[in-house]
């Protein structure tokens, strides 16, 4: 007793003493790789790309002990209608398939974000969008390069570990990013794993081995700008969260339940096609043969078997008939992709195929769902723009550009159907009760607003 009283005291003793950094970390890291925000993030990737849990299905029954066994003899088809991939698409290409407008306060600054904001930016923010849209948030880190331009890179989201310092989850305190790298020993394949710590004092680099932190001897820390042999730090951690919404729920979340049960209903009308007399249920009445194998064997390589009679007793094989009714399946598989759709927030694209000439009212009421989504989705975008910018103004004015804090608009143009007659005609209509200028600037068909004025004043 007086052994193991004197390990527990020292267990306390251990537990009470205060974590050092690099077991604060530790401890976040062995959290994050256990917890339901992880999986939920691979969940929503691997859905993305197809690999379903469908895939591992196995057909089972019941076996001699009463236990689950698996089947290999029967039709096991992993079928998958990718429902979730593209609501993913739709969102997406809805609220970041057109190029974003970004307009500064004077022409000086329009041109350099102009310059800053490429059309290569633009397709990180799409791919940045993906990310938030599978996994609840995706990551921008924002860098000066080689050149000392600022240059941005793209996180994934389930590398990275934020600590956040406000319940509200928009004040970094710090953030881990995990990832691993693969090497070779001669023909060994062998991975290291990798931690990188931002926090206020710059970035600090780990090898994570057994789950404990040792320095990277190949990268000393660092601040986040490195320039004339000197290294600084921003005064924010420069790495931004792009939200698909508040509370940082990923989509796949609300719809994989019902991705499965679509799934597992389209495997299950092609098992139900499949299964004939081969390889269905069979009732044997006066075989003639040793066992159930060679009957089986003789009924596939042969399509035949013998029977006898016995005492007057007639030998048959007679089948358990399962019949689909694909129409059954049909009308439930349709009711799931509905609810998809709905739980999703996406749109259904048939309702205005089979609708005739949509008019912009149907338009919009097919729109609603992925509109408000976009809403929210929209509303936190422009939360982490407001910090981009942060750093795009910091970077001006620290590399002699200027100063333009506070002086730049993001506009989302969002992708949706138009009725383009109706928006023309209501434009010509309006002519004589505004201005010429929003007239022009509701048509459909003009790009350039200031462009499109100066060719009608040229025509007089």
């Amino acid at each position: 007793m007086n052994f193991l009283n004197q390990i527990l005291k020292l267990r306390q003793a251990e537990y009470s003493r205060p974590m050092t950094y690099p077991e604060f970390i530790e401890r976040q890291i062995r959290e994050f790789k256990l917890s339901q925000t992880l999986r939920e993030m691979i969940d929503g990737e691997r859905y993305y790309a197809g690999a379903h849990d469908i895939l591992s299905r196995k057909r089972t029954a019941i076996g001699e002990n009463g236990e689950l066994t698996e089947i290999d003899n029967l039709p096991n088809n992993r079928i998958i209608d990718n429902q979730y991939k593209r609501l993913v698409a739709q969102k997406v290409n809805y609220l970041l398939g057109r190029p974003l407008a970004v307009i500064g306060k004077d022409k000086k600054y329009d041109r350099i974000l102009k310059k800053i904001f490429s059309r290569q930016f633009q397709r990180l923010i799409k791919n940045i969008g993906e990310d938030a849209i599978n996994c609840g948030l995706g990551w921008l880190y924002v860098y000066e390069d080689e050149n000392g331009s600022l240059a941005f890179k793209r996180f994934k989201p389930y590398e990275v570990i934020p600590g956040w310092a406000d319940a509200e989850h928009t004040i970094l305190d710090y953030a881990i990013r995990l990832y691993e790298i693969v090497y070779y020993e001669g023909t060994a394949r062998k991975i290291i794993e990798k931690a990188e710590v931002y926090d206020r004092n710059g970035v600090s680099y780990f090898t994570l081995e057994g789950g404990k932190l040792e320095p990277d001897e190949d990268k000393l820390p660092h601040g986040y700008i490195l320039s004339g042999g000197k290294s600084y730090n921003w005064e924010r951690i420069p790495l931004i969260p792009f939200k698909y919404n508040a509370k940082e729920i990923p989509l796949i979340k609300d719809v994989k339940t019902l991705q499965d049960g679509l799934d597992l209903l389209m495997s299950d009308f092609q098992n139900g096609m499949e299964e004939d007399v081969r390889n269905t249920i069979l009732v044997l009445k006066n075989y003639d043969g040793e066992n159930l194998g060679e009957f089986r064997q003789n009924l596939a390589a042969y399509g035949a078997v013998k029977v006898r009679t016995v005492d007057g007793s007639e030998g048959a094989v007679e089948t358990l008939n399962i019949e689909v009714n694909s129409e059954n399946y049909e009308n439930i598989i349709r009711i799931f992709k509905k609810a998809i759709i709905e739980n999703g927030r996406g749109f259904d694209a048939s309702e205005l195929r089979n609708g005739g000439t949509p008019n912009q009212m149907n338009i919009q009421s097919v729109y609603s769902d992925i509109d408000l989504d976009a809403n929210g989705m929209e509303t936190e975008f422009q939360a982490a723009f407001e910090q981009l910018l942060w750093f795009v103004d910091a970077h001006l004015y620290n590399t002699g550009m200027g100063s333009f804090e506070g002086g730049a608009e993001i506009i989302f143009n969002r992708d949706m159907l138009i009725d383009e007659a109706g928006v023309i005609e209501n434009c010509v209509k309006s002519k004589d009760l505004i201005s010429l200028e929003t007239v022009v600037k509701n048509h459909p068909w003009v790009d350039d607003v200031q462009g499109e004025m100066k060719r009608l004043e040229t025509q007089g």
